[in-house]
């Protein structure tokens, strides 16, 4: 037994992740119902990183920012461009998807218990409402904008403190960055938990008709994935950008895959770029910075379900329009922490540049719903990997410059 346990572990953290994972589809195809307790480790593993996270963020943040000196340079900017670039790219090979590959749904039901926002102005209020909410509010309720926002004027207001101060800063951030490699460690039994508890959830079944939406979308997720994140992150470091694209996937995407949460994720972000020789005051603000506003992911899902919505409804859209819409995508999908739902209640706001009716809009965010199973956890691995890829792009990019 002893060793087995030792065995366990030296093995890569991947490689385990991927051991629960089949555990958990074996377990939930031979024992359907059967060894229901298992979902309790995915609950355990979610709720432990989403309780973690708020304070790391807040506490490295802080911490960063006070210790920063006067003339220290980061890469903040680069890698702004890149979240902003990343995302309108993404939406644009959408574009080309909904055309390519026209879809028409199965409308579901109208979906009355939720409330979208009402459009763009609403979107961009809530997210400067988040700016300035409470700060205890923003730490128990996971509301990334406002933990920012505090830490940063928090770490500028301690910026010229005693020395011991800032030293107690950066003692908490270590205890909370060990607590994450903690929680992280659990991982494989938390996948096995979460993909045992999606199939028996949701089963294959809900989505058979949908099979083709489905099939547009992660088509396209993949598409940004292997294809248009790499050609972005080879004008940043001139070199085979695959193997850091294969590392983000591997070590962020299938945590991100079955948590299906970008701000559970960040503690894996962070451990990831640190593993990467990442520079902390940069990645402390990128990462959950990037889980807020970095949302390559909900574009492809906003614009390819907005569009498959007017083919259905017969609506002929033009190359101009959907342009639009993408860029409409983009900018609204960086506001959606603050909403309840995420990327699909913009739905019916991007649907309104089409003249689509709000009720006929809430019928295709219940088909999001319905297949919320695949189409939220690949939005989600996007995301939050490309969260790291872009930082790690940035950052080596910048080395490259200097060592010319």
């Amino acid at each position: 037994m002893g060793n087995m346990l030792s065995k366990w572990g030296q093995m890569s953290l991947v490689k385990r992740i991927i051991i629960g994972l089949v555990v958990g589809i074996i377990l939930a195809v031979v024992a359907p119902n059967k060894v229901n307790f298992l979902t309790i480790f995915g609950s355990l593993f979610v709720g432990a990183l989403r309780g973690v996270a708020p304070m790391l963020v807040f506490f490295l943040v802080m911490g960063a920012i006070a210790q920063h000196k006067s003339g220290q340079k980061t890469n903040m900017k680069s890698i702004l461009s890149l979240y902003l670039f990343g995302t309108v790219v993404a939406g644009l090979v959408a574009v080309f998807a909904g055309f390519l590959f026209p879809v028409k749904m199965v409308l579901a039901e109208s979906v009355n218990s939720i409330a979208p926002p009402q459009g763009l102005v609403e979107v961009i209020k809530t997210l400067l409402m988040n700016l300035v909410d409470n700060p205890i509010k923003a730490l128990s309720n996971g509301n990334y904008i406002g933990i920012l926002s505090w830490a940063i004027v928090m770490g500028l207001a301690l910026k010229h403190s005693a020395d011991t101060t800032k030293n107690i800063l950066v003692n908490i951030s270590d205890a909370l960055s060990k607590v994450v490699k903690w929680v992280i460690d659990f991982a494989p039994l938390g996948v096995m938990g979460l993909v045992y508890a999606a199939i028996m959830e949701s089963g294959l079944s809900a989505l058979q008709s949908y099979g083709q939406l489905v099939l547009v979308l992660v088509g396209s997720i993949l598409f940004v994935a292997f294809v248009t994140n790499p050609l972005i992150v080879y004008y940043k470091i001139r070199r085979n950008p695959y193997p850091l694209v294969l590392t983000c996937l591997k070590k962020s995407g299938i945590t991100a895959f079955f948590t299906r949460s970008s701000a559970a994720n960040i503690p894996v972000n962070m451990a990831l770029c640190e593993e990467l020789g990442l520079d902390k005051d940069t990645y402390s603000v990128s990462i959950p910075l990037g889980a807020t506003v970095n949302m390559s992911g909900a574009a492809v899902v906003i614009t390819i379900m907005t569009l498959s919505a007017a083919h259905t409804l017969g609506i002929k859209v033009d190359i101009m329009t959907a342009i639009i819409l993408c860029l409409v995508s983009a900018i609204s999908a960086a506001g959606t922490s603050g909403v309840a739902g995420g990327s699909i209640l913009l739905i019916p706001l991007a649907a309104s540049l089409f003249g689509i009716p709000n009720d006929t809009a809430m019928q295709v965010v219940g088909v999001g719903f319905i297949i919320g199973v695949i189409q939220d956890s690949c939005e989600t691995a996007l995301n939050s990997s490309t969260d790291v890829l872009f930082t790690a792009a940035a950052e080596f990019g910048k080395r490259r410059l200097e060592n010319k």
